[in-house]
C-alpha cells in the first residue's frame, strides 16, 4: 500500500484527467447518462465513492467487541441481527490521518456486500448517493498515492469535487492472487477476523457481543435517499414529486415491518424492491379490471352519448386494462364510434395482446358478454378487438394519434425519470380534447403540473386538462 504523500486531489478540480483532451470539448462530446450509482464519503479530508451495489446499508457503529491478535485496522466484531462481521476502519487501513471519535459517539460507516460474506467498514463522514455516467470515470492516476491504485476503480468529478472510487472487490478479496495482487486485507487469513471470529471471541472470554443499534438509525434522510436510488437501480422506479409522498409513507412502514422481522431495511435484491412495491400499483393492475373498479371507471365517463371516444391507452403492457376499458366502453357507448391506441414498448407483450387467451372464469360477468370460447379458452370478439389498436411504441416519441378523450396511463409516470415525465405529459396534453381527461396511478399525483388540474372523482389519479 502506498503512502507517500501526493498533490491535493483538489488540485485536480476543474481539469479531469482526460488524456490529454481539454474538459471543455469532452463536456461538449460526451451526452450525460446516469447508469452508476455510487455511495460517497469522506476519509482523510478526501471525498470517495463505492459503487451502490456493493452497499448493503449505511450505518452507525457504537459497539465492537475486540478480537486478540488482529491488525489494528480491524476494530473488531459487530452483530449484525445475528450475523457477526469484521469492522474496518478504512481510515486507519489506508493510513489516513483522522480525529479519534469522542467516548461513546458512534461511528459513521457502511455495511459491504461482498460476493461471499458482509464487512462493516469505518469512515469519516457518509456524504450522499451519486448518480454519474461510466463514460466520465477516469483511470486511477499516481497523484493518488494515499490508496495503492490497485484498489482504486477510477475517478471521477461531479459538481466541482472529485470523487475517488475504491474498488472493494479487490480489496477485501478472498481469492488467491499472484504476489504483487495481494488484497489490502483477505478475511480468509489469520490476520483477519472472518474465520477465528466466534473461537476467538470464546478462547479470550471477550465481552459477549453486543446487539448494536440498527444499522440504518444513520441519517434518516440519507437512508430514505438510498432507498429512493436502489428502487431505480432495482425496480426502474423513479421517486419524484409525483410519487414522493407515497414513498415516503411507504418507507416508514416498511423500516417498521423490517425492524420489527429483524431484517435489513436497505434492500439486499430486486425482490426486496418488488416487494416495498408492492402496494403502490393502481387496483388490478396485471388482469381484468373487477366490477368494482369498472363501476368507478364509468363514473368518469359523460353522461351525454358522444358520438366517438377516442383513448390513448398509454403503456397498455399485455392489454388486460385495454380490453377492461374497451368493454366498459362498449356496454356505455354501443352506438359510438370507439377506439382505443394501446401503446407499449415492450415487444413481445404488445405483440401478444391481440391474440389473449383466458379463462372465462376470471372475467365479471358482466364482460362475459363480449367473449368467444375455442379450444384453448376464451377470448374477446371482434366487437371489442375492433376498437383497440395494439402497437409497439415508446410514449416518449411523438405520434399521430387524432385528439382524444381520455389518456389512460396508470402507474407508468413512476417509471420515468423527472425529464420523460415532463415530455409525456407534454405529450398527453397536445392529444387531449378540451376537458379530457388524464389517469394516472392510484398513487401517483400532478400536484405541480401547469397542463392539469385534479378532478374530485371515486378513482385517485384523475385530472383534467386545464
Amino acid at each position: 500500500m502506498q503512502t507517500q504523500p501526493g498533490n491535493s486531489v483538489e488540485s485536480l478540480a476543474g481539469r479531469r484527467i482526460r488524456n490529454g483532451r481539454s474538459d471543455q470539448s469532452n463536456e461538449q462530446d460526451r451526452v450525460e447518462h446516469i447508469d452508476f450509482k455510487m455511495v460517497t464519503f469522506s476519509l482523510g479530508g478526501k471525498d470517495y465513492g463505492i459503487d451502490i451495489m456493493k452497499v448493503a446499508e449505511i450505518a452507525k457503529f457504537r459497539t465492537f467487541t475486540y478480537v486478540p491478535n488482529t491488525p489494528d485496522f480491524v476494530r473488531g466484531v459487530y452483530n449484525l441481527r445475528g450475523d457477526i462481521i469484521s469492522i474496518i476502519d478504512l481510515r486507519k487501513l489506508f493510513n489516513l490521518s483522522h480525529d479519534e471519535q469522542a467516548e461513546g459517539e458512534a461511528y459513521d460507516g457502511l455495511i459491504i456486500r461482498l460476493e461471499e460474506n458482509m464487512l462493516g467498514v469505518i469512515v469519516d463522514s457518509i456524504a450522499r448517493v451519486v448518480g454519474i455516467s461510466r463514460n466520465s470515470i477516469q483511470p486511477p492516476h499516481p497523484i493518488f498515492a494515499d490508496v495503492n491504485l490497485k484498489y482504486i476503480e477510477g475517478v471521477v468529478e461531479y459538481n466541482d469535487r472529485l470523487y475517488i472510487i475504491l474498488d472493494v472487490e479487490r480489496i477485501f478479496a478472498r481469492e488467491e492472487r499472484k504476489a504483487d495482487e495481494q488484497p489490502v486485507f483477505d478475511d480468509t487469513r489469520r490476520t483477519g477476523v472472518m474465520q477465528p471470529t466466534e473461537q476467538a471471541v470464546e478462547e479470550e472470554h471477550a465481552q459477549p457481543v453486543q446487539a448494536a443499534p440498527e444499522a440504518t438509525g444513520a441519517d434518516p434522510a440519507l437512508s430514505f435517499e438510498f432507498i429512493r436510488d436502489t428502487l431505480s437501480t432495482f425496480a426502474g422506479f423513479h421517486v419524484t414529486p409525483v410519487n414522493e409522498t407515497w414513498v415516503r409513507q411507504r418507507y416508514e412502514e416498511w423500516s417498521r415491518d423490517r425492524k420489527a422481522e429483524n431484517r435489513d431495511v436497505q434492500f439486499e435484491s430486486a425482490e426486496d424492491a418488488q416487494a416495498f412495491l408492492s402496494p403502490f400499483y393502481s387496483p388490478d393492475t396485471g388482469r381484468f379490471w373487477s366490477q368494482e373498479y369498472s363501476r368507478r371507471v364509468r363514473s368518469l365517463l359523460p353522461d351525454s352519448q358522444p358520438t366517438t371516444f377516442f383513448v390513448w391507452n398509454a403503456g397498455c403492457a399485455g392489454g388486460y386494462e385495454s380490453y377492461s376499458l374497451a368493454s366498459v366502453l362498449v356496454s356505455e357507448y354501443g352506438d359510438a364510434r370507439i377506439k382505443i391506441w394501446a401503446h407499449d414498448k415492450n415487444l413481445m407483450q404488445v405483440s401478444s395482446a391481440p391474440n389473449l387467451v383466458f379463462q372465462a372464469n376470471v372475467l365479471p360477468p358482466e364482460f362475459r358478454e363480449y367473449t368467444v370460447t375455442g379450444t384453448n379458452g376464451s377470448s374477446f370478439s371482434s366487437e371489442i378487438k375492433d376498437r383497440i389498436v395494439f402497437e409497439y411504441h415508446n410514449v416518449l416519441h411523438s405520434n399521430s394519434l387524432p385528439a382524444v378523450d381520455m389518456v389512460l396511463a396508470r402507474d407508468l409516470l413512476s417509471f420515468l425519470d423527472r425529464s420523460e415525465q415532463a415530455v409525456f405529459l407534454e405529450h398527453a396534453a397536445e392529444k387531449l380534447k378540451s376537458g379530457g381527461i388524464i389517469v394516472v396511478g392510484e398513487h401517483e399525483r400532478l400536484d405541480d403540473s401547469s397542463l392539469f388540474e385534479a378532478v374530485q372523482t371515486e378513482i385517485s389519479g384523475v385530472y383534467q386538462l386545464r
